[in-house]
């Protein structure tokens, strides 16, 4: 069963069978909520996690980024699932690869990234240009101007404080627009 799973998945995204066997392998390595893969296929070293984050070393190629990110959540789900496992350990549907019910504000669509620590959770949209996060309960809605936004970091020295990597440099949160709600 994994075999058909992985030739599936592999046309399906217009992979290869190697590469999406190295996401299994990646997968499998994360319990099914996160992988780091490094194949050339897709995109270089990179890493992905259930709640949304994908980071590929072709950071620009938003296309590839989004192939990738769509066959890791099939791959999970069918983790989920048991299928291919051979495991059979959860009944779960695809869905519960997700990170639950949208927290952002509606009308955003689904975020082009998305993660969360230390009691912090982000969402980006690219094609939207807003970045919303949600720190004690309070979301706050940015809007990213013209940033390309493609990695998070957060510094703990006075508190949690996200920063974010763009094709411009480092963004501070603090130096961005907050839209009003």
């Amino acid at each position: 069963m994994r075999g058909t799973t992985i030739r599936a998945a592999a046309a399906r995204h217009g992979f290869g069978e190697a590469a999406v066997d190295a996401l299994w392998h990646a997968l499998e390595r994360g319990d099914g909520r996160m992988a780091q893969f490094s194949h050339p296929e897709l995109g270089g070293m990179g890493q992905w996690s259930a709640g949304g984050l994908v980071q590929i070393g072709a950071m620009f190629d938003d296309r590839l980024k989004a192939r990738v990110a769509a066959a890791c959540r099939d791959l999970a789900a069918a983790m989920a699932e048991g299928d291919a496992s051979g495991r059979g350990e959860s009944t779960k549907p695809a869905e519960a690869a997700a990170d639950g019910p949208a927290w952002w504000p509606g009308g955003l669509g689904q975020p082009s990234a998305s993660g969360a620590q230390n009691g912090l959770r982000y969402a980006y949209f690219a094609e939207r240009r807003r970045l919303a996060i949600a720190r004690d309960g309070r979301v706050t809605l940015y809007d990213t101007g013209r940033h390309r936004i493609f990695g998070v970091s957060q510094r703990q020295s006075r508190g949690p404080h996200l920063a974010f990597t763009a094709d411009d440099g480092t963004v501070d949160v603090d130096s961005l627009a907050v839209v009003p709600s």
